[in-house]
């Protein structure tokens, strides 16, 4: 490959590559859904830890807040894209996976990520889900999507996702869409401005204080 910072683009790619493992490492702090639930492997079939979680509803519109230290804003799930993919992020947010974790890489005018309880872009909840994207995805401002390894199929999922904050990151169709910030796009981008472009490193601590699903 050529030189990542030679092109912002491709550096956005490949640092979702590198620096994001999903399926691997983030202990058990999701746990295992309990009664009332589908099974994953008959709805949703997961790679890793063997899990089960409710399928959203497609007719229902849902929201997840995510509250931080610095602002709250809103994203809009997108399940009829993506059911499995959204259906593990409510069923995350519910048992509180991600209250108390941070952005842990900011690329200005890009991408701000988050979702991975140990901070490092390794860990996740100890399984993935797969919803491949539209041919036609793309990945502009306020979009929310998730990040994935190199080497994982397009629209594998775990629990790292990022919000673009550029007006187009030119990512291909690979990752999986969670859906649009429909309110607090100016927290995103204050957050977007948090970050050293030379080594994607925040600037200043961004933490998850509270995500809460609705309904």
């Amino acid at each position: 490959m050529t030189d990542a910072r030679a092109k912002p683009a491709l550096a956005v790619i490949v640092g979702l590559a590198v620096c994001t493992l999903v399926a691997c490492g983030g202990g058990d702090k999701a746990g295992t859904p309990t009664a009332g639930t589908q099974t994953a492997a008959t709805a949703c079939p997961t790679t890793g830890k063997q899990v089960t979680f409710p399928l959203l509803d497609k007719a229902k519109p849902y929201t997840v807040n995510v509250l931080t230290n610095l602002g709250s804003f809103d994203i809009r799930l997108d399940v009829g894209d993506s059911p499995c993919t959204t259906s593990s992020f409510a069923a995350l947010v519910r048992k509180r996976f991600f209250d108390g974790t941070r952005f842990h890489r900011i690329v200005p005018g890009f991408v701000i990520q988050g979702g991975d309880p140990t901070a490092t872009g390794t860990g996740g909840p100890g399984y993935s889900v797969r919803d491949v994207p539209p041919r036609n995805s793309l990945y502009t401002e306020g979009v929310v999507a998730m990040a994935k390894s190199a080497a994982e199929p397009p629209g594998t999922a775990g629990s790292q996702f990022f919000v673009v904050t550029g007006v187009n990151a030119g990512l291909p169709p690979e990752y999986a869409i969670l859906g649009v910030v429909t309110k607090g796009l100016p927290v995103v981008r204050k957050i977007g401005r948090l970050g050293d472009p030379t080594t994607e490193k925040p600037t200043r601590r961004v933490v998850v204080l509270r995500m809460v699903v609705t309904p």
